[in-house]
């Protein structure tokens, strides 16, 4: 086996490349021939990964966060060629999707060496320029996405609970904002739905923000995406939410509305939805789900 083992972009020093070290001393331990790659950008690193696999890597390991596996997501997609993950970032809601949040290093390059696999949807977002993106946990798009520009632009505190502080800084301004959204149900079955939302996720996974279960019934290998709604209901009510929201348990309120699709189009005015953690684009967009299209290493044990 050739794994080509990416690494966080943004990462020269730290946990994400001592991780990385780690897992290639270990996998060449194993007699797993291993290269890094770890552009200076984004964009140079997707080049280098895809150049890899053109020249016979025939799995990745992607030591990082959500943002990196991303990066692998778009090349791995629909090819059969298998993903492994070290959760080494500051959200890995990916990691969790794919039941490997618990494993450490070590433990995530056995799982590559072992092979053991197992398939995966994901989810694909389609602009109104025509172009597509898949991702593998939530997409978000209102006061959530909003709560991501401000937790990306912070400094501090590192880790999930920044994004704890920047709901709060965000609830201040909370308003409703009018989208339209039509749906494709689990059954072929169309609905078509316009109102005021506070919030409107789409969810390959159940959680996203580093734990957040804000779609809690997920489940990223049935063939369904679940979309969660959540209509404003004044200030304090939604902040009395807010601890159902960590629970899980939100899904019963009277002011959130739950859905399991094939698709959604969502539009709103003057919306950036996120995807994986990181923008993917303006309202209006198309989320359709991708049965299957990620095959995972998995631990053997």
């Amino acid at each position: 086996m050739n794994v080509a083992l990416l690494v966080n972009p943004a990462a020269r020093s730290g946990a994400h490349t001592h991780a990385a070290s780690r897992a290639a001393e270990r996998l060449r331990s194993r007699g797993v021939s291993t290269s890094v790659v770890s552009g200076g950008s984004a964009a140079e690193s997707t080049r280098l990964l895809r150049a890899a696999l053109e020249l016979g890597a025939d799995a990745v390991l992607v030591a990082g966060g959500d943002g990196t596996v991303h990066l692998a997501l778009q090349e791995l997609a629909g090819t059969g060629i298998p993903l492994g993950i070290i959760p080494a970032g500051t959200g890995n809601d990916m990691a969790t999707v794919a039941g490997l949040q618990e494993l450490d290093v070590e433990a995530a390059a056995d799982a590559v060496a072992a092979g053991v696999t197992r398939s995966l949807d994901l989810a694909r977002v389609t602009r109104g320029d025509g172009t597509s993106e898949y991702f593998g946990t939530v997409l978000a798009s209102g006061f959530d996405s909003r709560v991501n520009d401000r937790a990306n632009a912070m400094r501090w505190p590192r880790g999930g609970s920044r994004y704890n502080i920047a709901i709060l800084i965000e609830f201040v301004r909370l308003r409703g904002i009018p989208f339209t959204l039509d749906l494709e149900l689990a059954d072929g079955t169309r609905e078509a739905l316009e109102s005021d939302l506070v919030m409107a996720t789409v969810g390959n996974g159940r959680t996203y923000g580093g734990g957040i279960p804000i779609c809690p019934d997920a489940d990223a290998a049935d063939g369904l995406l679940d979309v969660t709604l959540v209509r404003p209901a004044g200030r304090l009510h939604l902040l009395r939410l807010l601890p159902r929201v960590y629970r899980g348990t939100h899904v019963n309120l009277p002011e959130v509305a739950t859905y399991r699709v094939r698709s959604v189009r969502l539009d709103a005015p003057d919306v950036t939805a996120y995807a994986d953690g990181d923008p993917i684009g303006s309202l209006p967009l198309t989320v359709d789900v991708a049965p299957g299209a990620l095959t995972l290493f998995m631990s053997p044990s």
